[in-house]
Order: structure tokens, then C-alpha cells, then sequence
């Protein structure tokens, strides 16, 4: 029987905890890649405007809503023929100075101007699409 020889095996040795380590690495790099992405795409659909216009109807609700991102959200009624139930739109205002303008109209007659941005990423920036910018005219 020989004896085994110790000298000239090698024997590999993995520290505990590396593959793990690697995996955490792989899992938050991914994370960062991810937020990163809709960071941009946030930005990309809040930058670019889809379309743009102007309505005109009475103001009738504007409200600051919101757990976390607060928005201001209105609607606007548009009546199209007098006499018959009114077309409610709804829009979101970012600017805390077109909401106080338009808090200061409540109740009348306005034409808003407003650009409408699809595929935001999340309702933080608002809850529809269509965000007044100013108010065009008030008709008294």
C-alpha cells in the first residue's frame, strides 16, 4: 500500500459566500439599469408632447389629490348644445401657478390650453394624460 502524496494535491478552496456575492452584484446592477430606464422614459414622455390644443368649458372641480406625488386634478365641462348633459374632461395642472389662476376662475367660463403626453410610466406625475399649462381667456 502506498501512501497518498499530500505535496501534490491542490486542492481549490471557494470562500464562502462569493457566488452570493456575485449574485447580489448581478441583482443590483440590474435594479440600477431598470431605474435607470424609467427615469429616461419618464422623461422622454414628460418632454415630448403627443398633441396640444385648447378647450373651452366651465370650470367646475380642481382639486390637490395624492398619497405621495400630490397633483392637481380638474375637470372641465364642455357643453356642446345648451340644454343637454355636459361633456366632463379631465385634466391634471403641474404648475402650482396656472392651479391658482384657474382656483381664481372657478365657476366660469374658460378656454385652456393644454399638451397631452401618453405612456407615462407612472400617475405620480398625474392621473390622465392632459396637462393645462394656461389659461388662454376668461369670458365674463
Amino acid at each position: 500500500m502506498t501512501k497518498p502524496d499530500f505535496e501534490s494535491t491542490i486542492v481549490m478552496v471557494e470562500t464562502p459566500g462569493t457566488p452570493k456575492r456575485r449574485w447580489g452584484l448581478r441583482f443590483l446592477s440590474l435594479l440600477v439599469i431598470v431605474a435607470i430606464g424609467v427615469a429616461a422614459w419618464a422623461w422622454v414622455t414628460l418632454t415630448w408632447d403627443y398633441s396640444d390644443g385648447d378647450r373651452a368649458g366651465v370650470l367646475q372641480k380642481l382639486s390637490r389629490k395624492g398619497w405621495i406625488c400630490k397633483t392637481w386634478e380638474g375637470e372641465l365641462a364642455q357643453y356642446v348644445v345648451p340644454g343637454l348633459a355636459p361633456q366632463i374632461w379631465q385634466f391634471t395642472v403641474r404648475d402650482a401657478a396656472v392651479a391658482t389662476e384657474l382656483t381664481n376662475h372657478m365657476g366660469e367660463k374658460l378656454q385652456l390650453h393644454y399638451r397631452e403626453h401618453r405612456g407615462v410610466p407612472t400617475n405620480c406625475f398625474g392621473e390622465t394624460g392632459y396637462f393645462v399649462d394656461r389659461l388662454v381667456k376668461a369670458e365674463p
